[in-house]
């Protein structure tokens, strides 16, 4: 299970994914999809939230994540909803660690 893989370094000249792998991965997923922005794939989901603290919360959980694996997303705080994009930024593309971390998001949701 994605879940339960820990990230890799990713270097400059790290390869990112095919678009077969992606389509692979993203079906081990729920509610994830690839979105493509200024030619980068990025990996996306919206959480939904019964209230602003609830959706802080999570964020805050998954910002803990991202220093604990050292791969970071953008995370966007709304009230009762919480944007996460992953991609890497040093590959302009999208790496397993992506799918990785997204599957351990979902994780986090469940205990929110």
């Amino acid at each position: 299970m994605l879940n339960e893989q820990k990230c890799e370094a990713c270097s400059i000249d790290a390869i990112a994914l095919n678009n077969d792998d992606q389509q692979s991965l993203l079906l081990e997923l729920s509610g994830w999809q690839i979105v493509e922005r200024d030619g980068i794939p990025q990996l996306e989901k919206v959480y939904k939230f019964k209230n602003f603290k609830q959706a802080w919360a999570f964020s805050n959980k998954v910002a803990e994540l991202a220093e604990d694996q050292f791969h970071h997303p953008s995370i966007v705080l709304e009230w009762g909803k919480v944007t996460v994009t992953w991609w890497s930024h040093s590959i302009k593309g999208l790496h397993k660690n992506d799918f990785i971390c997204a599957s351990r998001c979902d994780v986090l949701a469940l205990s929110e």
